[in-house]
């Protein structure tokens, strides 16, 4: 993503980064199907050079031309039918997921309009941070697409405490994951969180590669971070609405929660997050002990004066 936040590209086509994008992430899905995977036969033995489909073998699984589908793979994506993306999307083997970003970024290839510069703060409605603090013994979250932890509720800053430990606002789940020195212990599957973080910020990249609080984040974890690096590189999307999130909390040790997460008609970026436990279940006695904690503690109000600290000072409506 680099260059989308460069004056000196004002007058550049902005179109030119989603025909990157697209170029990029076609080649990391061919790279990942065989030929057998998809019912082809292997020719050229060991002098084959590439380990993955070749683009005119995508091309005769998808019915098109190997000349239309190069065009499309280098970025020239006007006019693209229905046909078309589902052809590719079958012969690359692509999953829901994949297919939303693909069609985000053929959409932003088309696009002509300019990059927003300075983005409005995103902020949660009161009505919504009431049914939060009505969930009084589940932990609960408003996230925004980049991480950030836009509200939560008093068990829910109680339960991600080492999160809100950085004096950062607002608290940020990706920069914890990639930055911080406790995200290893906190979560206990740290390689799959990891995995899932990365894959999310693409998805929410393809949705606008020109959010310029998102291209500084991942900026910041390119800078500080390898592990993240390494992960970005792989252009991996994937959609996490549900599971089971293995935690280590400082105070009250092991929790298994699983989790939901819900769109909210704010805008495809905005979700709510919720965690539970099993009833009767060790996990379910350790989020007691950690509710009784914070109401003793006095982690809200701390954490309410910090959320009530300005995110970004730069950060003005246009």
């Amino acid at each position: 993503m680099a260059g989308r936040n460069d004056p000196k590209g004002a007058n550049r086509d902005i179109r030119d980064d989603f025909r990157a994008e697209i170029r990029e992430f076609l080649g990391t899905r061919r790279a990942r199907v065989t030929p057998e995977q998809a019912g082809l036969p292997l020719y050229g033995g060991e002098r084959r050079r590439v380990t993955g489909l070749r683009r005119e073998e995508v091309a005769l699984l998808a019915g098109i031309s190997s000349e239309y589908y190069t065009r499309l793979e280098r970025g020239n994506a006007t006019g693209v039918s229905e046909s078309v993306i589902e052809g590719i999307a079958q012969a690359l083997q692509l999953d829901e997921a994949e297919r939303i970003h693909l069609l985000d970024l053929l959409r932003g290839a088309g696009t002509t309009r300019p990059p927003r510069r300075r983005p409005a703060q995103q902020r949660v409605r009161p009505t919504v941070q009431r049914v939060l603090d009505s969930m009084s013994g589940t932990p609960a979250f408003i996230l925004s697409g980049r991480g950030d932890i836009l509200a939560a509720n008093h068990l829910g800053r109680a339960l991600f405490s080492p999160v809100y430990a950085d004096p950062a606002r607002p608290p940020n789940n990706a920069r914890f994951v990639f930055l911080s020195p406790h995200a290893t212990e906190f979560f206990r599957h740290w390689d799959e969180v990891a995995g899932d973080t990365v894959a999310m910020l693409r998805a929410e990249a393809g949705r606008d590669l020109y959010d310029r609080r998102l291209t500084d984040l991942i900026g910041e974890l390119s800078t500080r971070s390898e592990e993240f690096r390494r992960r970005w590189a792989a252009h991996n999307v994937r959609m996490h609405t549900t599971g089971v999130k293995l935690l280590h909390h400082p105070l009250v040790g092991d929790l298994d929660l699983p989790f939901e997460t819900f769109p909210l008609p704010d805008g495809p970026s905005q979700f709510l997050l919720t965690y539970t436990a099993e009833p009767h279940s060790p996990s379910q006695d350790a989020l007691n002990l950690l509710a009784s904690w914070a109401a003793t503690d006095g982690i809200e109000r701390s954490a309410q004066a910090n959320d009530s600290e300005p995110a970004d000072s730069s950060e003005t409506p246009d």
